[in-house]
């Protein structure tokens, strides 16, 4: 049997009443080449029984199930395995319109040095709105996350990664800190026209949890994470971390041994001269 296209990667924990309509929205896809992996993460309800209805209905959706660990740790497991060429992570409370699979493998085949292809998003549930990102540039993905956790990309590029981060899988931000992982300063990445994601918004959610402290821990992890990058265009999060975290991590950066043998993009005299040139010259941000 040839080996599907494209492979949705559905995470689930205690979102079973969700589930049905996130599957019947990959299931009215145009595009017909796919498989569809629900991965029940240790979850409480009924995530099984749900999802076994599923799989009887079409043999293209998957069941998996493992011990909790969270998102992050979920959908890494779900991806890895995963047969399709291309990833689409779907929350079992989200959904996508009818065209996003087929209009997202036809730009890849269209232009294959693409990245990652992401879309406009719509709001629904408990708040109702249409979103259009500005046009995608790097520089930003450093101080705001621009690209939604439904995004495509290749299995081949996840696996030069280390995968979603698990150290920020109970609280969130853990996809900004993947499209960090994934994509390099020069990537093509595409956000589609159409609004082709359908994100569920809930009176309490992960997010909607995060308190002030736990929302600046993830961002200074983020930036730990990705400190290279941070010293390279060095927008600091002012926000949300005070500058002076900036400094202390900066200067552990240059103690450490990847700096003093300048096994990074820049090299260390650029890099602190950067740093100090532009520690407080960062743009307002905020975390979706």
């Amino acid at each position: 049997m040839d080996k599907p296209v494209v492979s949705v990667i559905v995470p689930c924990y205690n979102q079973a009443q969700y589930l049905p309509e996130t599957l019947q929205s990959v299931l009215e896809q145009k595009f017909q080449d796919w498989e569809c992996i629900v991965v029940n993460d240790g979850s409480p309800d009924n995530t099984e029984e749900v999802t076994q209805i599923w799989c009887k209905k079409d043999s293209r959706i998957k069941y998996l199930k493992k011990e909790n660990g969270g998102l992050a740790e979920t959908r890494n497991y779900g991806i890895m395995h995963a047969e399709g060429e291309f990833i689409l992570p779907l929350d079992s409370d989200d959904k996508i319109s009818p065209e996003y699979m087929e209009e997202a493998v036809c730009t890849f085949r269209e232009q294959p040095d693409t990245k990652v292809i992401y879309s406009n998003r719509i709001l629904f549930g408990a708040r109702n709105e249409k979103q259009t990102p500005p046009p995608f540039r790097f520089e930003d993905m450093l101080t705001e996350n621009r690209i939604p956790p439904a995004g495509f990309f290749r299995k081949t590029d996840f696996l030069k990664t280390q995968g979603y981060n698990k150290n920020m899988a109970t609280q969130g931000l853990e996809d900004w800190d993947f499209w960090l992982s994934i994509i390099q300063p020069a990537d093509k990445v595409i956000k589609l026209d159409g609004y082709h994601f359908l994100y569920r918004i809930k009176d309490v959610s992960m997010l909607t949890s995060i308190t002030k402290e736990q929302n600046e821990r993830l961002l200074l992890e983020i930036f730990r994470n990705h400190l290279p990058l941070y010293l390279e265009y060095f927008n600091p999060i002012r926000d949300h971390i005070e500058a002076t975290y900036y400094k202390r991590e900066a200067g552990l950066y240059k103690n450490s041994i990847e700096y003093k043998i300048g096994d990074f993009f820049l090299s260390p005299v650029k890099y602190i001269r950067k740093v100090f040139r532009r520690i407080f010259s960062g743009e307002k941000t905020n975390a979706n």
